[in-house]
Protein backbone atom coordinates (compact mmCIF):
# COMPACT_ATOMS: atom_id res chain seq x y z
CA UNK A 1 0.00 0.00 0.00
CA UNK A 2 1.28 3.70 -0.48
CA UNK A 3 2.12 5.68 2.72
CA UNK A 4 -0.11 8.14 1.51
CA UNK A 5 -2.86 6.68 1.34
CA UNK A 6 -2.21 5.18 4.51
CA UNK A 7 -2.26 8.87 6.07
CA UNK A 8 -4.98 9.78 4.52
CA UNK A 9 -7.39 6.57 6.24
CA UNK A 10 -6.24 7.69 9.76
CA UNK A 11 -4.49 6.35 12.33
CA UNK A 12 -6.90 3.30 12.66
CA UNK A 13 -5.48 2.69 9.15
CA UNK A 14 -2.08 2.43 9.56
CA UNK A 15 -2.64 0.65 13.23
CA UNK A 16 -4.46 -2.01 11.48
CA UNK A 17 -1.66 -2.48 8.69
CA UNK A 18 1.03 -2.54 11.17
CA UNK A 19 -1.26 -5.65 13.06
CA UNK A 20 -1.78 -7.60 9.84
CA UNK A 21 1.65 -7.07 9.14
CA UNK A 22 3.25 -8.08 12.36
CA UNK A 23 2.75 -11.75 11.97
CA UNK A 24 4.06 -11.85 8.72
CA UNK A 25 7.10 -10.48 9.41
CA UNK A 26 7.47 -12.71 12.58
CA UNK A 27 7.17 -15.71 10.07
CA UNK A 28 9.74 -14.68 7.48
CA UNK A 29 12.50 -14.34 10.21
CA UNK A 30 13.70 -17.39 11.68
CA UNK A 31 14.44 -17.30 15.84
CA UNK A 32 17.54 -18.28 16.70
CA UNK A 33 18.42 -21.52 18.74
CA UNK A 34 18.24 -20.24 22.94
CA UNK A 35 21.19 -21.09 24.78
CA UNK A 36 20.36 -22.64 27.97
CA UNK A 37 23.90 -22.89 29.36
CA UNK A 38 24.36 -19.42 28.45
CA UNK A 39 21.51 -18.14 30.30
CA UNK A 40 22.23 -20.37 33.24
CA UNK A 41 25.35 -19.06 33.83
CA UNK A 42 24.31 -15.78 33.42
CA UNK A 43 21.82 -16.54 36.69
CA UNK A 44 24.55 -17.91 38.40
CA UNK A 45 26.86 -14.80 37.84
CA UNK A 46 23.90 -12.55 39.02
CA UNK A 47 23.35 -14.87 41.88
CA UNK A 48 27.31 -14.18 42.98
CA UNK A 49 27.53 -10.66 42.41
CA UNK A 50 23.79 -10.29 44.65
CA UNK A 51 25.90 -12.74 47.49
CA UNK A 52 29.02 -11.01 47.00
CA UNK A 53 27.61 -7.55 47.34
CA UNK A 54 25.61 -8.79 50.72
CA UNK A 55 29.02 -9.95 51.85
CA UNK A 56 30.36 -6.34 51.68
CA UNK A 57 27.55 -4.58 53.64
CA UNK A 58 28.05 -7.23 56.31
CA UNK A 59 31.53 -6.53 56.71
CA UNK A 60 31.38 -3.24 56.65
CA UNK A 61 28.01 -2.76 59.06
CA UNK A 62 30.04 -5.25 61.37
CA UNK A 63 33.54 -3.24 60.58
CA UNK A 64 32.35 0.13 61.11
CA UNK A 65 29.21 -0.35 63.43
CA UNK A 66 29.42 2.50 66.37
CA UNK A 67 27.89 0.40 69.18
CA UNK A 68 30.62 -1.90 69.22
CA UNK A 69 33.09 0.51 69.70
CA UNK A 70 31.64 2.30 72.69
CA UNK A 71 30.58 -0.58 74.55
CA UNK A 72 34.18 -2.48 74.63
CA UNK A 73 35.70 -0.12 77.09
CA UNK A 74 32.91 0.11 79.61
CA UNK A 75 31.90 -3.31 79.94
CA UNK A 76 34.29 -6.08 79.95
CA UNK A 77 33.01 -10.04 80.36
CA UNK A 78 35.76 -11.37 83.07
CA UNK A 79 34.31 -14.69 82.86
CA UNK A 80 31.13 -17.21 82.83
CA UNK A 81 30.12 -20.98 82.92
CA UNK A 82 27.12 -22.94 82.02
CA UNK A 83 24.70 -23.87 84.40
CA UNK A 84 22.44 -25.58 81.88
CA UNK A 85 21.26 -25.59 78.54
CA UNK A 86 19.68 -22.06 78.72
CA UNK A 87 21.01 -21.04 81.99
CA UNK A 88 24.96 -19.55 82.81
CA UNK A 89 26.59 -16.97 85.08
CA UNK A 90 28.15 -14.41 84.19
CA UNK A 91 31.13 -12.11 85.74
CA UNK A 92 31.31 -8.71 84.10
CA UNK A 93 33.15 -5.76 85.02
CA UNK A 94 31.94 -2.12 84.72
CA UNK A 95 34.45 0.76 85.80
CA UNK A 96 36.25 -0.57 89.11
CA UNK A 97 33.43 -3.23 90.29
CA UNK A 98 32.54 -6.73 89.37
CA UNK A 99 28.79 -8.07 89.25
CA UNK A 100 27.88 -11.42 88.69
CA UNK A 101 24.81 -11.98 86.62
CA UNK A 102 22.54 -14.76 86.56
CA UNK A 103 21.48 -15.16 82.45
CA UNK A 104 18.83 -17.50 81.60
CA UNK A 105 15.21 -17.78 80.30
CA UNK A 106 15.12 -14.04 78.67
CA UNK A 107 16.01 -12.36 81.34
CA UNK A 108 19.66 -11.31 83.46
CA UNK A 109 19.21 -10.66 87.18
CA UNK A 110 22.39 -9.34 89.22
CA UNK A 111 23.10 -11.66 91.83
CA UNK A 112 26.52 -10.15 93.74
CA UNK A 113 28.56 -6.88 93.78
CA UNK A 114 31.98 -6.80 94.73
CA UNK A 115 34.76 -4.12 94.26
CA UNK A 116 37.53 -5.32 91.28
CA UNK A 117 40.21 -7.18 93.22
CA UNK A 118 43.34 -5.53 93.52
CA UNK A 119 46.23 -6.93 90.84
CA UNK A 120 44.08 -8.89 88.86
CA UNK A 121 44.57 -9.35 85.05
CA UNK A 122 42.48 -11.59 82.83
CA UNK A 123 45.88 -12.92 81.07
CA UNK A 124 46.83 -14.33 84.33
CA UNK A 125 43.73 -16.82 85.14
CA UNK A 126 44.26 -17.72 81.57
CA UNK A 127 47.83 -18.70 82.08
CA UNK A 128 47.02 -20.79 84.98
CA UNK A 129 44.36 -22.42 83.48
CA UNK A 130 45.94 -26.04 81.89
CA UNK A 131 45.40 -25.85 77.65
CA UNK A 132 44.04 -28.33 75.52
CA UNK A 133 47.19 -29.83 74.86
CA UNK A 134 48.05 -30.43 78.69
CA UNK A 135 44.73 -31.75 79.01
CA UNK A 136 45.03 -34.32 76.19
CA UNK A 137 48.76 -35.26 76.98
CA UNK A 138 47.41 -35.96 80.13
CA UNK A 139 44.45 -38.09 79.51
CA UNK A 140 46.89 -39.92 76.81
CA UNK A 141 49.66 -40.70 79.41
CA UNK A 142 46.81 -42.28 82.04
CA UNK A 143 45.36 -44.46 79.18
CA UNK A 144 48.50 -46.10 78.56
CA UNK A 145 49.50 -47.14 82.25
Amino acid sequence: MNACLLLRKGPSAIFAFITLASPMAMAATELPAASTSGALLQGLLGLAMVLAALAAFFWFLRRFSPGQSVAQGAVKIVGGIMLGPRERLVVVEVGETWLLLGVGGGQVSTLHSLPRPEGFTPNDTLAATPGFAEKLKELVSKRQH
